[in-house]
């Protein structure tokens, strides 16, 4: 599965927020059922983010978000997430 977060982050801010991101990312590589992950910047909107990352499954997902190291890592970055779902399954 993968998951999708969309952040809107001020220009003043994606420098801050790229480093944050990149902690996030260390921390969701650290625990179980990590496949992947990558920050990037729309090429249309500079001030919309995506933060996407591939997992074994929903349980592992869902169990890398509950670790506390994730939850602080996570905290400055999920400030500017936008409320909407974000852990899709691939068909079949």
């Amino acid at each position: 599965m993968f998951a999708v977060t969309r952040l809107r982050v001020p220009p003043d801010d994606g420098a801050e927020l790229r480093a944050a991101a990149d902690g996030l990312l260390a921390a969701l590589a650290a625990r179980p059922g990590w496949r992947g992950g990558e920050v990037g910047q729309a090429a249309e909107d500079p001030s919309l983010w995506a933060l996407v990352t591939r997992w074994d499954g929903v349980g592992a997902y869902r169990r890398a978000l509950s670790a506390a190291e994730v939850k602080i890592a996570g905290a400055p970055v999920w400030v500017y997430a936008l409320d909407e779902p974000g852990a899709y399954l691939p068909p079949g």
